[in-house]
């Protein structure tokens, strides 16, 4: 691969987001490096290249730039585009610029590297380095090496800066330039020098008119959907930081430690990353809360000693806003600039707007974060802790509920039954959350215990279905009730019939090996038999749902499993998974996926189906998923192997063999 082109070209950037600019266009030069590995050498290169320009040109002085400037300037631009090529993995924008010496800072060289993944936050964890020749030495030597650094983070972009002071330099040669309508070129003042407005520092001329709705509407967009409160927060601080204010911390109340539990920091974000690593440490020793009954407005306080003993070494101001929502206080905001008395009156209106957004944003993500938590302990809840092991029989499981924050539908069991028997279950319940929790928390103790009572596996499937369909009757009978005591009103409750498909049977060792098994379905997928030689066949016949139909007799089917033999049974969040107007058992599809899975043990056929159904659609699964495979270990030293050549078989035409009929067929199991 040949060296990298550089397009370069001298460029002209007013009102630097980063620090004070000069108006001279010769000051300012940028390239563009793809984000390949060849990247961080080719910065390099035009480093060097622009600095040796300049000094041909007489910048910053007759003298040019000293070495130790330039050899810092090449490193740290090595350093921060190999940090975002690696971490960020795209196209990069390297940006050199020289200031002039301004009241407390002196003249420096500015190095900007933007990527296009702010999603992706600079790195820089010591315990985890790897290799320095590939990765770079982390932005440790970096925050050696300048004055100070940080993060700018715009709409799509990450920029990473860092401020390297000139020791041999003070101000740029004059250049007349063209002052549009005749008014002389005025230097944007840094964002850390007190300026003769005394309360304009020149950020805000941004924020006129539609610019402070422009900023409002991304950052309603860029909170809306979060569903975690620490992202929120980081979201906000980025948003805040060098737009609005010079730094900003953000506390989060305890959700459920109670009145007296203290706040937590959740964030602490400056435009000089060395300062934020003082202030965070300032700020933890006191946990900060608003005092009761100062409203919603914001509050002035104190500016932190400790960020005016920091490397920039300003006074300013600081504001607290509340955050709120619902009418509940979920933490505080504080946002601090340097160098002015007080924020602007239209500022600090926009930031009261803006902590709202954050306010409503916070909440969402602990409603969410609440239901959440209470699907998981209740599903933990209604399924087993653990799962039977069978004697001679290997068994996989793979269990992943939809990712909708709700408790799922689907749910299993494994378990043992008096006289050397063992009972298997795969139900799915119609709908998902608190009604669906309700029907499994009812079936599946139900099973076990009619399973435990000695009934045949038809048997257990009929007196499930009277109990749902008894349960239903008294559900009714009650909404009945709550009709009567309304005057005649319909309620609206949402609740649900409570249909069930259920996978059920039981497995009995045979003394010669193997096993004995046997099956009913009742309105769920059926199971599937996986013979050695890779041959595919359902194992039983389909029924109607249980909670349906009263009177019915379910029927089993019995076979024997012989040693390398195994079932596979699944819930139709593994059929029905959609790829546009496809679904992944059309055609016999699961049956093909699972041919070609002769020769795999117990759980490598699992996770092969598991692999199949995420595979056929981009999307992720919206479904619960669950399967679970069983097979007879083969015989002592014996081993499954697939057919001659390794490769597996269709079932032959593409089709299934129907299902054979055991010795036993009856309503009775």
């Amino acid at each position: 691969m040949g060296p990298i082109p550089l397009q370069r070209d001298i460029v002209h950037r007013p009102g630097s987001v980063v620090a004070g600019q000069g108006d001279d266009p010769r000051s300012v030069a940028r390239t563009s490096l793809p984000g390949i590995p060849l990247a961080p050498s080719a910065g390099r290169r035009f480093v060097r290249a622009a600095l040796a320009e300049w000094a041909a040109l007489g910048l910053p002085g007759p003298g040019g730039f000293g070495d130790r400037l330039a050899d810092d300037a090449v490193t740290v631009a090595n350093e921060l585009v190999t940090n975002a090529v690696v971490h960020a993995g795209t196209a990069v924008e390297l940006l050199l610029r020289l200031e002039c010496a301004s009241g407390a800072e002196p003249a420096a060289l500015v190095l900007e590297i933007t990527d296009h993944h702010p999603a992706r936050s600079v790195r820089d964890d010591p315990d985890r380095r790897p290799d320095p020749a590939e990765y770079g030495r982390g932005l440790q030597l970096v925050a050696t090496l300048a004055e100070s650094w940080g993060i700018t983070y715009r709409t799509g972009l990450k920029t990473v800066w860092a401020r390297l002071p000139a020791d041999d330099w003070e101000d740029l040669p004059a250049v007349p330039a063209p002052a549009p309508f005749g008014k002389p070129a005025s230097r944007v003042p840094t964002a850390g020098a007190l300026t003769a407005a005394g309360d304009d520092d020149g950020r805000d001329t941004g924020l006129a008119g539609r610019g402070a709705l422009s900023f409002l509407a991304e950052a309603s967009d860029l909170l809306a959907g979060q569903l975690d409160e620490d992202l929120v927060a980081a979201i906000a601080g980025q948003l805040v930081v060098d737009r609005l204010a010079d730094w900003c911390a953000i506390w989060l109340e305890s959700e459920s430690g109670g009145p007296g539990a203290a706040p937590r920091l959740a964030g602490v974000w400056h435009r000089d990353e060395a300062a934020a690593d003082l202030l965070r440490p300032a700020l933890e020793k006191e946990p900060f809360r608003l005092p009761d009954g100062v409203g919603p407005g914001a509050v002035p306080v104190p500016w932190p000693r400790e960020a005016r003993d920091g490397p920039g070494g300003a006074d300013g101001t600081v504001l607290a806003h509340g955050i709120t929502s619902g009418g509940r206080t979920l933490g505080a905001v504080l946002v601090g600039r340097e160098g002015v008395a007080h924020f602007p009156g239209e500022v600090a209106a926009l930031v009261a707007d803006f902590v709202r957004r954050v306010g409503l944003a916070v909440g969402a993500a602990r409603a969410y974060t609440r239901q959440a938590t209470i699907s998981r302990i209740l599903q933990r809840g209604l399924l087993p802790s653990k799962v039977a092991d069978i004697p001679g029989v290997a068994s996989a499981l793979v269990y992943e509920p939809g990712d909708d924050g709700v408790v799922g539908g689907d749910f299993y069991d494994l378990f043992p039954c008096p006289g050397g028997r063992w009972c298997f279950v795969l139900g799915d319940v119609q709908g998902s959350g608190p009604e669906a929790a309700v029907v499994t928390g009812l079936a599946r103790p139900w099973l076990r215990l009619l399973s435990r009572e000695g009934f045949g596996v038809g048997e257990v499937l009929e007196r499930l279905n009277r109990l749902l369909l008894d349960d239903a009757m008294e559900a009714a009978e009650a909404a009945a009730l709550m009709v009567a005591a309304a005057g005649g009103r319909q309620i609206q409750d949402g609740s649900q019939s409570r249909f069930l498909s259920l996978l059920y049977g039981d497995i009995v060792p045979l003394p010669g090996g193997g096993v004995r098994c046997t099956v009913a379905s009742a309105g769920h997928p059926l199971p599937l038999l996986l013979r050695p030689d890779g041959s595919v066949r359902p194992a039983a016949e389909p029924q109607v749902l249980l909670g349906v139909v009263d009177d019915v007799a379910y029927e089993s089917q019995s076979f024997d499993l012989a040693p390398g033999d195994s079932l596979l049974c699944v819930t139709d969040g593994v059929t029905e998974r959609r790829s546009g107007r496809l679904m992944f058992d059309d055609g016999d599809g699961l049956a093909l996926a699972l041919s070609a899975c002769a020769g795999l043990s117990a759980d490598g056929i699992a996770d092969r189906i598991r692999r199949d159904v995420h595979a056929f659609a981009e999307q992720p699964p919206d479904d619960d998923l669950a399967l679970l495979v069983l097979q007879v270990a083969p015989p002592e030293g014996g081993q499954v192997a697939p057919p001659e050549g390794g490769q597996v078989a269709p079932p032959e035409g593409g089709q299934v063999a129907p299902p054979e009929r055991g010795g036993e067929n009856s309503g009775a199991g």
